[in-house]
């Protein structure tokens, strides 16, 4: 058995994947790369291949697989091509696999980090989508897997380290908790007039003031609906009811969250902005290794500021919570139709402020079920996005000829 751990990182590309590797490459006398996955990325998965020299290259876009295949064939013809959404679920399985990075951003990542934790893994979760949509039957799969969840968010990362020692993600309330305080940085337009956020454009939505994040994630965090995923991840996974779970605008991004005990004590984890110190500690735990990351520097923070979060400016806050509270498959309508929205805020065929119009709107035609198994969640998901869609035409449709 080799004395390194293996690991599949899912999502390879994106911003989490390349700091997951950052950190990897600076401890390869205690990792190993075996998968590495993205959606359709065949330029930057080569270059990962060559530098890592997986054994697995999967792709989800199966003719971008076929790309990969032909530019490996000669430079690296011991990496296995494979493409398809099945690939990515077998090799988070794989035997040869210890841990699983699971980055996919959205619904896509749920199947492979679903069978990564039935499969026993030691999961760090960066996709809160996996349990954002299906809460308990998630939790409930890692425990009958035996797998370790660990969470790869800045804010949930920091939050587990303020627990108790020994304390693990899934195995009930922490003692002695009163409340987390989930930090928000309140993203680029957190004091900009109300009036003007209508006319916001993408490029301004991913500009974030702190962090380097894929653009799906920047606008997110721009609505803060990032935020209102995040509260609903913090409840599943410190089995805390919403109430427990405060929301805290924190413009300096270097308190990522806090936990208040029933004793009045007040933990903090505090750090650079750094997406390499939580993929580090989940890679590690209980140890630390190096992840590259400048020691953080108190005087020149100066100050920590923290205000309340505005659920009028930032409405999405509010729409996570009353599906939060709503409970079944509210959560999975929600993110279904926030991925469906971004989207075509992305491709500029839907307003900034309509975001959260499309979120709410599609919350109040599709209703929610008991959340009882995965094809009812997934049916929801599916059921949510027509929905969504068909919102983002019809307001398409209006801007065009008013």
């Amino acid at each position: 058995m080799s004395s390194t751990a293996g690991i599949t990182v899912l999502g390879a590309t994106g911003s989490i994947g390349v700091n997951t590797l950052d950190v990897i490459e600076r401890n390869r006398d205690r990792y190993r790369v075996v998968a590495l996955t993205a959606n359709r990325d065949a330029e930057r998965l080569f270059e990962q291949c060559l530098a890592h020299q997986p054994r697995y290259a999967v792709l989800a876009d199966t003719d971008a697989a076929e790309d990969l295949r032909l530019r490996l064939r000669d430079s690296a013809p011991d990496i296995e091509v494979l493409g398809g959404a099945e690939a990515l679920v077998r090799v988070a399985g794989l035997d040869e696999v210890d841990c699983v990075m699971a980055a996919i951003v959205g619904a896509a990542g749920l199947l492979p980090t679903l069978e990564a934790a039935r499969t026993g893994k030691r999961v760090l979760l960066a996709n809160k989508e996996a349990l954002v949509m299906s809460g308990e039957l998630f939790m409930q799969q890692v425990r009958s897997g035996g797998a370790v969840l660990l969470p790869v968010d800045s804010e949930h990362n920091a939050i587990f380290q303020c627990l108790p020692h020994g304390y693990v993600p899934g195995t009930g309330q922490p003692d002695g908790v009163g409340q987390i305080l989930l930090t928000a940085s309140g993203g680029p337009f957190r004091t900009l007039a109300p009036e003007q956020l209508s006319g916001i454009t993408p490029a301004q939505a991913c500009a974030h003031p702190n962090w380097e994040m894929g653009r799906k994630i920047s606008v997110d965090s721009a609505t803060m609906m990032n935020k209102g995923l995040e509260v609903i991840e913090a409840c599943r996974l410190f089995a805390l009811p919403g109430d427990r779970v405060q929301v805290m605008v924190h413009p300096q991004s270097v308190v990522h969250s806090m936990v208040q005990y029933r004793d009045g004590s007040v933990l903090a984890q505090l750090g650079n902005p750094d997406m390499r110190t939580p993929i580090a500690h989940s890679l590690a735990w209980p140890e630390r290794i190096d992840a590259g990351v400048d020691a953080l520097d108190m005087f020149r923070v100066g100050r920590l500021d923290f205000e309340q979060p505005d659920e009028q400016r930032f409405p999405c806050l509010r729409l996570a919570r009353e599906a939060l509270q709503a409970g079944g498959t509210a959560s999975a309508i929600l993110n279904a139709a926030n991925e469906v929205a971004v989207q075509a805020f992305l491709d500029e065929s839907l307003v900034f402020t309509a975001i959260a119009d499309v979120i709410e709107a599609t919350l109040a035609q599709v209703t929610s079920r008991d959340a009882d198994s995965f094809d009812v969640i997934l049916e929801d998901d599916a059921r949510a996005r027509a929905v969504a869609t068909g919102l983002v035409a019809a307001k398409a449709g209006r801007r065009m000829y008013s």
